[in-house]
């Protein structure tokens, strides 16, 4: 007969070898002494062509500020949390700090920022943690930005000078389970009764929206069948947000998935000028030429950390900077970022001059993204064994430039935007309905 003991028989592993359950977290810099990881930024090795000279004083001094708060307070965290798919809440208050919230909005105590300027800090976050610059875009450039183009004078006063404080945070909420790229055809509905307005429907990946202060979510005006946008209230009863788990990428950003089950939201808080889809095109047409700055900040980054990695770590005896096609592999990196970061500021003066287009703003993120995820696989090739931990950034940026080349428009999409722009015809359902409507 066996006996069964109720012991652990952990514990009587742990007994003959105690010093093994002893040992302390392994430091990335002594397993590697070769390699500097991210946790100690890399300085800025980018900006070949000179592109500070672009920069207004005001715009240079941005880009200083906020390029210094990331290296300095957040790039030794960011590993630690986008293991652990969790959002640290610290670094709130310090990227409040820089008073960049609220991006090219004046008054209302937001910064009145140039296009560029903004677009500059934007990707500064982003060259660091692409998960950080989502949420500060969610923020600042969705959920304010709609307020500050389509709100009344009392939304924007109350509402925005505690956003560009980050004393409140928001979300923006138009994506639906059934409609992403077709976001126009949301379900969502809103049904107006008395004081105020009825929401019922369902909003997925949405930014922040697990710890939102407010939340900007659009729905079909059952009256008018437009889209119109309201202002909700966390914890208002009938709102139900659960985190999405198990993401490849931007695992910081608290995606959402939302249910509204007749929520009551009153009628100061329908976002007063918001009438249409084409109201959320304005938001869009801005929001686009932002996120095209993350994955431009995001190949920065990789960029100065190869750069540093390969002068540091040797092998036969020699760095691997020395080696032809190391070189050149990193200056081909080098060239995308001097061509992205050129076409990212030529969006910048096309919005400022009122010349951007659709298509120019849909073609500058998706040839900047795609630019972007071809800089990410060759920086995890020049890192070899490395490029997989994201203690090296790369690994964490090449994942986090999946999702980044898919939001606000996937490439295809936004490709046909612009093919619709230049040729005069709609691709955008399949042929055999273009028929039937």
């Amino acid at each position: 007969m066996t006996i069964h003991s109720t012991s652990n028989p952990d514990d009587a592993v742990k007994k003959a070898m105690p010093s093994y359950y002893d040992l302390p977290a392994l430091d990335i810099s002594v397993a590697f002494p070769q390699a500097t990881p991210a946790s100690t930024f890399p300085p800025s090795a980018s900006d070949y062509f000179q592109f500070d000279e672009l920069l207004t004083p005001e715009e240079k001094a941005i880009r200083k500020k906020v390029r210094h708060l990331m290296e300095k307070e957040i790039a030794p965290i960011m590993t630690e949390y986008w293991e652990k798919a969790k959002f640290p809440f610290q670094i709130i208050p310090k990227i409040a700090s820089l008073h960049i919230a609220g991006g090219t909005i004046k008054g209302y105590g937001c910064p009145g920022l140039s296009v560029t300027g903004s677009a500059v800090a934007a990707a500064e976050i982003a060259r660091v943690d692409a998960s950080c610059s989502t949420f500060f875009l969610v923020h600042s450039s969705l959920a304010m930005l709609t307020i500050a183009l389509c709100g009344s004078e009392a939304q924007k006063q109350k509402y925005l000078p505690s956003l560009a404080q980050l004393q409140t945070v928001a979300c923006w909420a138009l994506t639906e389970p059934d409609y992403g790229s077709d976001a126009s055809a949301l379900n969502t509905t809103a049904t107006k009764v008395e004081g105020g307005w009825i929401l019922d429907g369902q909003k997925r990946w949405i930014g922040n929206s697990t710890f939102a202060d407010l939340l900007v979510i659009f729905a079909r005006n059952t009256t008018t069948n437009q889209i119109n946008g309201y202002i909700v209230k966390k914890d208002v009863p009938g709102l139900t947000v659960t985190k999405i788990e198990n993401k490849i990428g931007l695992r910081i950003v608290q995606n959402g998935d939302i249910i509204l089950r007749k929520v009551f939201v009153p009628e100061e808080d329908r976002i007063a000028e918001l009438n249409s889809f084409q109201d959320t095109n304005k938001v869009l047409a801005l929001s686009r030429v932002m996120v095209a700055w993350q994955p431009i900040g995001a190949s920065m980054g990789i960029y100065d950390m190869c750069h540093r990695y390969l002068k540091e770590r040797k092998q036969f005896r020699v760095p691997l900077a020395a080696f032809q096609i190391n070189q050149q592999k990193l200056v081909k990196m080098l060239g995308n970022v001097q061509a992205m970061i050129l076409v990212g500021w030529r969006l910048c003066k096309l919005y400022e001059s009122g010349k951007m287009t659709p298509g120019h703003a849909s073609l500058g993120k998706s040839w900047i993204s795609l630019r972007a995820r071809e800089t990410a696989a060759l920086g995890r090739e020049l890192l070899g064994g490395n490029g997989i931990l994201a203690d090296f950034l790369v690994a964490k940026a090449f994942c986090d430039l999946e999702p980044i080349y898919t939001f606000e428009g996937t490439y295809d999409i936004n490709t046909l935007v612009t093919g619709r722009e230049v040729t005069g015809f709609a691709s955008f359902k399949p042929a055999s309905q273009r028929s039937r409507m």
